[in-house]
């Protein structure tokens, strides 16, 4: 009797152990058929597949994405529109005796990219003559302390106004700038960056106005054979263009030919200025053409879209362009632009973008990814 129930007893036990290990361990005598994807590659967790930008993402307002991203493979182009230290602008600097000024409300944002690029159209000089009138340009030299204070990288001198005051005032600004290591394009030379291992290249070229010596001018064998010298000993290859007619909207067919002649011989980005109006962004073979970021320091008070321009950030994963924002400015007291509040800000971006539509349906086939 004592042996019966010394055997049920084990066989009791026997069963809540058996019952135990069904529950915590199914898998030993249950087959799972669900069906399993694998990988012949063991990618890393959270691995980013960088995209192409495009219109929506540009104007889409949320781009916080990129904060997901490993810094250390980010590098960043802050870019402006035209920068003029010149007549009221340079006035108002030596009335205040602060050239500084003209950036104090965007120096610390500008500071933040790893290349801060500007289209400087004005000769700086010594003996540059305080004025607020006229058509010949130039600042006192004393202007360096607002590119310095904004962390201005590289100036592109390749513009209509650069040859002011002739060959004399543009050899003392390449001067005042190098001492200044701030990089030079567009005198008929190309400028590079190593940023953590990725070689930019930069190249200006002038298509407004008539060619001047020192200058880069868009001769169109020079601009190919340049971007391809350019190609070969870099990752990055961003050409900066001033072009175009004045306060238009849109691109005339010039400044087109040109970009799609500068992204077929190997540019990458296309930075325009000049007109002094925000004009599209337009994508061709998957590279992005900005036609003209508008004003960012000058003194045309005289109308809302000579006071307005934008800051672009072009942010590239390694060597590759994958996200674009513009911000907004506005110009106060004859040369200072500050950012856009909120109002303004979206109304210049659904201008910009319904800008860029335009241009995009009017050049149909030959545009975004031909």
């Amino acid at each position: 009797m004592k042996k019966t129930k010394v055997i049920g007893l084990i066989i009791i036990i026997t069963v809540i152990i058996f019952i135990i290990i069904i529950f915590l361990r199914p898998s030993l005598y249950f087959t799972d058929t669900t069906p399993v994807i694998t990988s012949k590659v063991n990618l890393p967790v959270n691995e980013f597949f960088p995209q192409n930008p495009d219109l929506q993402s540009i104007f889409s307002g949320d781009h916080s994405w990129i904060a997901t991203i490993s810094a250390e493979k980010i590098r960043t182009v802050i870019a402006t529109g035209d920068v003029i230290p010149a007549r009221s602008v340079n006035n108002a600097a030596e009335q205040k005796k602060n050239f500084k000024w003209p950036f104090e409300k965007t120096a610390e944002f500008l500071s933040k990219g790893d290349i801060t690029y500007i289209n400087l159209e004005s000769p700086l000089t010594a003996d540059c003559r305080t004025t607020t009138e006229g058509m010949v340009f130039c600042g006192n030299s004393k202007n360096i302390e607002g590119l310095l204070s904004a962390g201005v990288d590289i100036a592109n001198v390749a513009n209509n106004h650069s040859g002011n005051y002739g060959l004399a005032g543009i050899a003392e600004t390449k001067k005042l700038l190098t001492e200044n290591k701030i990089k030079i394009t567009g005198s008929e030379n190309t400028e590079y960056f190593n940023i953590r291992g990725v070689r930019f290249a930069f190249l200006g070229f002038n298509d407004v106005g008539s060619k001047e010596e020192s200058i880069s001018w868009t001769d169109e064998e020079d601009i190919v054979e340049t971007i391809k010298k350019a190609r070969l000993q870099t990752d990055v290859v961003i050409v900066g263009f001033h072009w175009g007619a004045e306060y238009v909207s849109q691109p005339g067919t010039r400044q087109i030919e040109l970009a799609h002649l500068a992204i077929d011989s190997g540019a990458d980005l296309i930075l325009g200025n000049h007109p002094h109006w925000i004009q599209p962004v337009e994508f061709y073979k998957s590279k992005l053409i900005v036609y003209a970021h508008g004003n960012f320091i000058f003194d045309q008070m005289w109308s809302e879209k000579t006071r307005e321009g934008v800051v672009g950030i072009y942010t590239f994963y390694e060597d590759r362009l994958i996200d674009v924002k513009f911000y907004p400015v506005y110009i106060s007291n004859y040369g200072q632009p500050d950012f856009a509040d909120d109002l303004r800000k979206d109304k210049i971006l659904k201008e910009m973008k319904l800008q860029s539509e335009i241009l995009q349906n009017s050049l149909g086939s030959n545009s975004i990814y031909d």
